[in-house]
């Protein structure tokens, strides 16, 4: 796992996707500084002790969040309202990152999840 992996992978993305995922990566490094960065599953990932913690990816009309957990959605149901969710994963729009303290609360589950 490189982060000239996540790079070059956002890279491709197409406006205005890559600068929301941009910020979203900035956002999660800032909350997991000991993340290590690369790509998993196809797209940019956050793994801490090998582990995946936050996964990013673009599409053509939406951008997604993955928790790396298939129950991190239903936990925090309440939270994610208004956006569209699948058991590991949440869409967002292209051009607006999820909130800092939104993305912060995903993270605290995951890791606690894996016991971090």
């Amino acid at each position: 796992m490189s982060v000239k992996e996540v790079d070059d992978y956002l890279a491709r993305a197409p406006e205005p996707q890559r600068t929301t995922l941009v910020a979203m990566r900035s956002t999660i490094a800032g909350l997991v500084p000991d993340a290590e960065q690369g790509i998993a599953y196809g797209v940019a990932c956050f793994k801490v002790d090998g582990k995946g913690v936050a996964g990013l990816g673009f599409y053509a009309d939406h951008c997604s969040y993955f928790p790396m957990s298939g129950s991190i959605t239903s936990e925090l149901a309440a939270e994610l309202e208004g956006y569209t969710t699948a058991k590991g994963s949440i869409q967002f729009p292209s051009d607006e990152p999820l909130p800092a303290d939104l993305v912060a609360r995903l993270i605290e589950a995951r890791r606690r999840e894996i016991g971090d």
